[in-house]
């Protein structure tokens, strides 16, 4: 929907490069495919935080070791390991809750598959430790649009939630997320006029619908400057966006549509290099 009135531009806001070694607290079922896991420690003085979208990178350990390889960072960029050396085994995971005072973190992660990440929250129990990197940094979204659409499948449902939690009270809000059921449905929690569309795919493989753009099509999307933020299987929102931009007018500072993972691809890099300086 097109408006007279300039879109803001997202600012990035660099954070200084970390990495910490932390122990989990307490594991959580939130729901049958998702377990929050909460991590402590000392390390988490100075991490920083602010965005909806905010991701660490959660280094693993290599099969058979006890402690996952830790980056090797030099003036604030992650180079490549020396000759020899295996590179870091790692993941990207949202932030989901920064507790600044207690030193805690949680972890929403989705139970899918036998990949790295899956694996070890499915047998995730507290005392176990694991490297945390970043955030590298936050895309800074002026919070100052009359309406906001969102969309998620379960492993940008993280994402969704504090995009909920931190926009400002009585925004209007239109989201929408797709789970298998209702019984991956989650109680989402947030200040705005918000108007949550859960939508089942059933027994259907994750991304291989077409689901979530129906159910934005459907959207009526309200008068004024918005902005629409929508992530998933990266192939199955190409046509989202394209709707977005091209049907419903929105420019490109209104639209941010990010494939946080994509179908037959292992450890798909869904944001831009961390090893570079956001452009």
């Amino acid at each position: 929907m097109k408006t007279d009135t300039e879109p803001p531009r997202i600012r990035i806001v660099r954070h200084p490069l970390k990495y910490r070694l932390l122990e989990v607290k307490q594991v959580t079922r939130v729901a049958p495919g998702t377990v929050r896991v909460t991590f402590q420690g000392d390390a988490l003085e100075g991490f920083c935080e602010q965005a909806p979208t905010d991701h660490v990178k959660l280094c693993f350990a290599e099969p058979g070791a006890d402690l996952p390889v830790e980056p090797v960072v030099q003036n604030d960029t992650w180079m490549d390991a020396p000759e020899g050396m295996s590179e870091p085994l790692t993941r990207d995971y949202t932030v989901r809750h920064y507790r600044r005072e207690a030193r805690e973190l949680d972890i929403d992660m989705v139970l899918h598959g036998t990949g790295v990440g899956s694996t070890w929250a499915a047998s995730a129990e507290p005392g176990m430790r694991l490297g945390v990197f970043g955030p590298r940094g936050s895309e800074e979204i002026p919070f100052v649009h009359d309406w906001y659409l969102l969309g998620a499948d379960e492993t940008a449902l993280p994402a969704l939630a504090r995009w909920l939690e931190m926009l400002p009270e009585g925004v209007k809000v239109l989201a929408f997320v797709e789970v298998p059921g209702p019984e991956h449905e989650q109680v989402l929690t947030t200040r705005t006029d918000a108007t949550v569309t859960w939508v089942h795919r059933g027994d259907a493989e994750g991304g291989s619908t077409d689901l979530l753009e129906r159910a934005v099509r459907a959207a009526e999307l309200p008068e004024g400057m918005g902005f629409a933020w929508v992530a998933g299987e990266a192939n199955s929102l190409k046509p989202i966006r394209r709707y977005l931009r091209n049907e419903c007018g929105l420019t490109k500072n209104q639209v941010d549509v990010d494939g946080y993972w994509k179908r037959g691809v292992v450890n798909h890099d869904h944001h831009e290099d961390e090893h570079q300086p956001h452009a």
